[in-house]
């Protein structure tokens, strides 16, 4: 299961790195690189679009071994071999999805679902592996504060995914010379973005305030809150950095990486309010 985790959100690091390197149409054609040749290295663009889209079979691989393990759990969960399932799905989908980026010359908007659904993966992963430890060590309490408050903080944070993503196809780092950007300010999309980062800051500080006074709950919830508040200052940090620095590619790359600790963050803290973890 961690295998399959982990390599769902290497993939999202090495696709990030393909657009900040330029070699996002290093590869001109699907599934061959070019016209002539199904692998080629010739070049230093084409070999990062290469070995980005050959590690996608170890993505395979291993979303595939994370089902066949799925199958052995005692007791056996079927909501669990069913989440394993939409791993393995998801990742052709996925194929698809890269071979239209790469097909219509990197549109953004075809960018910005790739991100997306690799991040619903990534997501995927992570509920898999906390299903597959609730069979192994069955929770004593299910108690979860603010239900409605981790709703609203959960729907921030997609929208604070989204709009990252609006901030990337607006911005320099296209992936190749003369791709299309969307046609939104990078300066307005990033202060839509900004705000929305602000709103789940303040949504996370008034969830931590109202659990802190209840030293019972504090001690259940307060490890993921506190990762939440912790990841989400780190990110900011990044974000303000790489901005007022002229949007570095290095920045950016640890800023990606970075947009999906604090997504998992996110939905940690709102997994205990939802149904997800109910397995009977």
């Amino acid at each position: 299961m961690w295998i399959a985790f982990g390599s769902l959100y290497a993939i999202i690091v090495t696709g990030s790195l393909v657009r900040l390197t330029g070699s996002g149409l290093g590869c001109s054609d699907w599934p061959n690189c070019n016209e002539t040749q199904f692998v080629d290295i010739s070049s230093g663009h084409a070999a990062i679009e290469q070995i980005n889209r050959l590690f996608t079979g170890f993505v395979a691989a291993s979303v595939i071994l994370a089902v066949s393990t799925s199958l052995f759990l005692k007791p056996h969960v079927r909501l669990i071999t069913a989440n394993a399932g939409i791993l393995v799905v998801g990742v052709l989908i996925q194929v698809i999805i890269g071979a239209y980026v790469v097909l219509t010359g990197l549109n953004p908007w075809s960018n910005m679902v790739h991100f997306l659904v690799s991040v619903f993966l990534v997501s995927s992963a992570f509920l898999l592996i906390k299903r597959v430890e609730l069979v192994i060590h069955p929770p004593e309490n299910r108690l979860c504060g603010d239900r409605q408050l981790r709703y609203v903080l959960f729907l921030c944070g997609c929208v604070v995914m989204f709009l990252g993503t609006v901030v990337t196809g607006a911005g320099p780092h296209s992936g190749a010379e003369q791709v299309t950007r969307l046609e939104i300010s990078v300066k307005f999309a990033t202060q839509l973005h900004s705000g929305s980062v602000w709103l789940l800051v303040l949504l996370t500080v008034v969830l931590a305030v109202r659990s802190r006074r209840q030293p019972g709950r504090w001690e259940r919830e307060g490890p993921a809150i506190s990762r939440l508040l912790g990841a989400i200052f780190a990110q900011g940090f990044i974000g303000y950095v790489q901005y007022f620095g002229g949007v570095p590619a290095p920045l950016v790359a640890i800023h990606i990486a970075l947009s999906v600790v604090v997504w998992l963050c996110v939905f940690a803290v709102f997994l205990p309010a939802s149904t997800l973890l109910v397995l009977d």
